[in-house]
């Protein structure tokens, strides 16, 4: 697949080029998280998860100064009412949307990612953040709640550090969460875009069945008993057997060429 696609709308920007799909987030200098933002979000997410073709997704937070610096808390006196239908529920099911997606999913994260826009990190499998860049769930300094995100901040780095960062609502900066584990690369030289745009290439030219089930079984390890696990790899692996993918690696090994995957 060679042809790019371009759809804008008013916040959320979606393309697809080659194999490689990027989401960004145009909504003013700060991004923050509304309503209106939750919608396009949960429809572009839609669009790329009926993509077959799509080995790879980047969210990233466009040419705004932050990656996402969290809710539009002038949105809260309107909701406050209806907070669960008009907010919670939602934003959840957006942030879950965005964490099952099949393929492999990476956060570029150019500026701060703050409250909402952490957790919108967090749901991606893989972040790599620009020198200098700084992230927290600063929800506790308005007496608010991370929510889902204090869960899989607290998968990444642990119960203590995940304590510290939510009671004192922790800004911390970009190597900090690196040595921590809460992001997988720090851009050194360029941005974190260009960055996670090379690692988007080199996973869309791996087997795309075999990341699909390899992110199905880490998922798995966090969500299920051992046992249930193993059960999941012993299916998984025999769908790597029974795939075409799995033969041409191997035959591409063989004529030391490269893979032409086709993702089944």
């Amino acid at each position: 697949m060679s042809t790019a696609t371009h759809t804008r709308d008013r916040l959320v920007t979606t393309e697809v080029e080659g194999f490689i799909a990027t989401v960004g987030i145009s909504h003013g200098p700060l991004n923050l998280v509304t309503a209106d933002l939750l919608r396009e979000l949960n429809e572009a997410f839609s669009a790329v998860s009926a993509l077959p073709d799509v080995r790879c997704l980047i969210l990233h937070g466009g040419q705004s100064r932050a990656f996402c610096a969290g809710s539009d808390i002038r949105e809260f006196a309107q909701i406050r009412e209806h907070a669960s239908e008009k907010k919670i529920l939602f934003e959840d099911m957006v942030l879950r949307q965005l964490a099952r997606l099949p393929m492999p999913t990476i956060a570029a994260i150019d500026g701060a990612a703050l409250g909402g826009g952490l957790e919108l990190a967090l749901a991606c499998d893989l972040r790599v953040a620009r020198h200098g860049v700084t992230m927290g769930l600063t929800e506790s300094r308005l007496g608010g709640l991370a929510g889902s995100g204090a869960l899989r901040l607290t998968r990444l780095v642990g119960p203590a550090r995940a304590k510290q960062m939510l009671f004192a609502g922790e800004i911390i900066e970009c190597y900090q969460a690196l040595s921590w584990g809460l992001i997988n690369q720090v851009a050194k030289d360029g941005s974190a875009f260009d960055a996670a745009l090379e690692l988007a290439r080199t996973i869309a030219a791996r087997g795309p069945v075999s990341n699909r089930l390899a992110k199905q079984l880490v998922d798995a390890a966090q969500d299920y008993p051992l046992d249930a696990g193993l059960s999941m790899s012993t299916v998984a692996l025999q769908k790597i057997f029974d795939s075409r993918d799995l033969h041409e690696g191997v035959d591409a090994f063989f004529a030391k060429r490269a893979p032409s995957f086709e993702g089944h």
